[in-house]
């Protein structure tokens, strides 16, 4: 009988254990298959709370809607009664004191009309007559390899991505535009520019792809919150997969049989296949391979706090039709964006009074004074945020302050092949030993679902 396991509980290895179970039932295989989680609950960077009528996520609050209607997952799990959209609305960006909308038609701040572009109230005269050169000027050397920021520069001009679309990507994507890909984010910005000989264009073309069905809403999540996933993959297996929660693994050894694993508990277990859905840093240290040292070390994380704030106000004090905002100055506010989390998520204030989300990223030149604040100290920071963008300066009712440091996936330039050096290094010395998760294949929910899905079939293949 062959073991399996998979380490670390997050949507990832929930994904992967929940496709080799799937195969395992379909097929009657005799495998052992055993989930690993440090702590004491599954989820990894998904985890819902509740507190006073609130609902708060200390990770991620939303699926995209467009790459989730693509998948199964939602329907395999038995959740289509369970999802909740977005409301639709605004959002902005905070310059120069004020809220500024965000053009409509638009996708990252990206134009996908003329008339989007023309309206915008972000960028100058000048900088829109610019941003036309998308339409006559040809791409002959930019690959997905190369830079995001680069080649945005290159078909619209340097205004409109540092004004529109640059706080608007940046504030989706750790890092800043120059270091990442454009295969690490939007691929198929490439594609459009090729094909149609503009990106906007492009995005005409396509139109109905970033339209959910649902009157245009771009999001999703359930009921309950995000925990609702997670609750569901383990529900679909905890009955035939030995699921080992606060069992940190310390060590992986090879065998004669395979690899030895041994637990911080002192227990130890023999098998044939591990999956490693955990932050490469972790991957790193259990496997303690002096040739992999330096692939991993060029994986680069960042770091965030996340700081939810409640207010026994309505939340119809904001602007009308808002949903939140990124901010384009460092010098203006501490935070780097702000989601109106009652004005978009329905489900999350019982109430309807105020409920709203601040995100503190390592890009932010104050996030090094931050780093060191206590809970309290935060929560003045966020509440004077609050008071200087928004106006409010009421007594919060709750709150919940969590700290991602240096466990937010930054795609370099260079990424894709440190991965392919790390997959080939793997393939040679530990065989049947397998990399997943974020770190290095995606950080969307949907993008690791389907990494952990690949990365079952690449097992069960070899079964």
């Amino acid at each position: 009988m062959k073991t399996i396991l998979v380490v670390g509980g997050g949507v990832t290895g929930l994904s992967a254990m929940h496709e080799l179970h799937k195969w395992k039932k379909e097929n009657k295989a005799d495998v052992r298959l055993i989930l690993s989680e440090a702590s004491e609950i599954l989820g990894g960077k998904i985890r819902t709370l509740s507190d006073s009528g609130f609902v708060m996520e200390t990770g991620a609050d939303s699926i995209v809607a467009r790459k989730a209607n693509t998948m199964t997952f939602i329907k395999d799990l038995g959740l289509e009664n369970e999802v909740v959209y977005n409301a639709t609305g605004r959002s902005f960006i905070y310059v120069d004191g004020e809220l500024k909308s965000i053009p409509d038609d638009s996708i990252f701040g990206i134009p996908m009309s003329i008339e989007s572009l023309a309206k915008s109230t972000l960028i100058s005269a000048e900088g829109k007559v610019e941003a036309l050169k998308d339409f006559y000027t040809k791409n002959e050397s930019f690959t997905k390899d190369d830079s995001v920021g680069s080649f945005l520069e290159f078909c619209f001009g340097k205004e409109l991505v540092e004004k529109q679309i640059g706080p608007v990507l940046s504030g989706v994507y750790s890092g800043t535009l120059a270091d990442l890909t454009i295969a690490s984010t939007l691929p198929y910005l490439i594609d459009y520019k090729n094909e149609y000989g503009s990106v906007i264009k492009g995005f005409e073309a396509h139109k109905a792809k970033f339209q959910n069905s649902s009157g245009g809403q771009k999001f999703i999540s359930f009921n309950t919150g995000m925990g609702t996933l997670i609750d569901a993959y383990e529900d679909t297996f905890k009955d035939d997969v030995e699921v080992l929660k606060n069992h940190p693994v310390t060590a992986i050894d090879k065998n004669d049989e395979g690899y030895r694993v041994s637990f911080a508990n002192g227990e130890a277990v023999n098998v044939d296949y591990i999956i490693l859905g955990i932050p490469h840093i972790a991957a790193q240290e259990l496997l303690n391979e002096p040739s992999l040292d330096q692939p991993f070390a060029e994986l680069k994380n960042g770091s965030l706090l996340s700081v939810y704030v409640a207010f026994d106000v309505p939340d119809s004090i904001l602007p009308a039709e808002g949903t939140g905002f990124i901010t384009a100055k460092n010098d203006e506010l501490s935070c780097n964006a702000c989601t109106w989390t009652s004005r978009k998520w329905k489900h999350t204030s019982e109430s309807g009074n105020l409920l709203v989300r601040l995100f503190y990223k390592s890009s932010h030149p104050s996030f090094e004074s931050l780093k060191e604040m206590n809970e309290d100290e935060l929560l003045k920071v966020a509440l004077a945020d609050i008071s200087k963008s928004l106006g409010i300066t009421a007594k919060p009712v709750s709150n919940e302050i969590t700290d991602w440091s240096n466990t937010m996936p930054a795609y370099q330039i260079t990424h894709p092949k440190i991965v392919e050096m790390l997959e080939n290094e793997l393939a040679g010395s530990y065989p049947g030993i397998l990399l997943a998760g974020c770190s290095y294949y995606g950080v969307g929910i949907p993008d690791c679902i389907e990494n952990g899905q690949k990365t079952a079939h690449k097992i069960i293949a070899q079964l």
